[in-house]
C-alpha cells in the first residue's frame, strides 16, 4: 500500500496545473480495491478494503475527524476504473499536511506571514474606474475586518511599488495564523492560491466563503477577461486551482 502511494503521490506539487501535467505522462493504475472508507476511531484512518493506507513518507494517512476521513475516502471511492491523483486534491493536501506541515509547522507559518508584508489586498489600481470600484467592493470589507477583529491596520498603495506595513499590524495579523497543523496547512494553501494571507485568514475564521474568496483573489483577472475575452487553457487551469481551494476549505470546515 505504501509503495502504491509513493508511486501516485510522492513529490506531488501543490500547483494543480503542474500536478495535472505530470499525471498525463504515466499510465494510471487500475483501481484495485472495492471499498474506501474511514476507520472507526481517532485518528480516523483511510481504509481500502479494510487495509490502512500510508502517505508517501510512510506515515498513516489518518485524519483528525471522521467527517474529514469520510471526505477523503469519498475521493478514493469516486475513482472509476483507474486511480487519478489529479482528481484527488483532498488526498494530496492530507498527504502534504501529514508529511510536510505536522513535522515542521514553523516554516509553514512563516511562509504565510511573509504574504502579510505584501498582501494582494494592499495594492490598488489607479484606473480604470470600474476596476478601482471592483477592488474596493471585494477588498475593503476584508481590510475593515482585519482592522476591527484582528486589530491590524494596514497601509494601501497604488500600482506595484512596495509599501512597508506597520509592524504592529503585521504582528497582530501573524497572531491569527493557526498553529494546528491541519488548519495551518489549509491556510497556507489558500494563501498560495489567492496571493493573500488575509483572504486565507478570513476563510479560516468563516468570514469568507470559498466562492467569495475566489472572486476576491481574481478581481484583476476577471476584469481583464471581461474586456479581452476568456482563454480556454487559462479557464482549465483556474478550475484545477479552484478544486485545490475547495479542498483546503473542506479541511478548515471538517478538521
Amino acid at each position: 500500500m505504501r509503495e502504491m502511494l509513493q508511486d501516485f503521490f510522492a513529490n506531488e506539487p501543490l500547483d494543480p496545473t503542474e500536478a495535472a501535467r505530470r499525471n498525463m505522462r504515466p499510465q494510471l493504475r487500475k483501481r484495485f480495491y472495492a471499498r474506501a472508507h474511514a476507520g472507526e476511531s481517532a485518528p480516523f484512518a483511510l481504509l481500502l478494503d479494510g487495509r490502512a493506507v500510508k502517505t508517501p513518507s510512510g506515515q498513516p494517512l489518518a485524519l483528525p475527524s471522521r467527517a474529514l476521513a469520510e471526505a477523503v475516502a469519498a475521493e478514493w471511492q469516486a475513482q472509476d476504473g483507474y486511480i487519478d491523483p489529479a482528481a484527488m486534491p483532498l488526498t494530496r493536501l492530507a498527504n502534504t499536511i501529514i508529511d510536510g506541515v505536522a513535522p515542521a509547522p514553523g516554516p509553514v507559518a512563516e511562509e504565510v506571514a511573509k504574504y502579510l508584508g505584501s498582501d494582494l489586498l494592499f495594492y490598488r489600481a489607479d484606473g480604470p474606474d470600474g476596476l478601482v470600484a471592483l477592488q474596493a467592493r471585494h477588498w475593503d470589507p476584508l481590510l475593515d475586518w482585519a482592522r476591527e477583529v484582528l486589530r491590524a491596520r494596514f497601509v494601501l498603495g497604488e500600482g506595484v511599488v512596495f509599501v512597508a506595513q506597520p509592524e504592529h499590524a503585521l504582528a497582530a495579523a501573524r497572531a491569527a495564523i493557526p498553529s494546528d497543523p491541519w488548519r495551518l496547512g489549509a491556510v497556507n494553501v489558500v494563501t498560495t492560491l489567492t496571493g493573500s494571507a488575509l483572504i486565507a485568514l478570513a476563510v479560516e475564521r468563516g468570514v469568507l466563503s470559498v466562492d467569495d474568496a475566489w472572486a476576491a483573489a481574481h478581481v484583476d483577472e476577471d476584469w481583464n477577461m471581461s474586456r479581452w475575452g476568456r482563454d480556454a487553457i487559462a479557464l482549465e487551469r483556474r478550475a484545477l486551482r479552484f478544486a485545490e481551494l475547495q479542498a483546503a476549505a473542506k479541511v478548515l470546515a471538517l478538521a
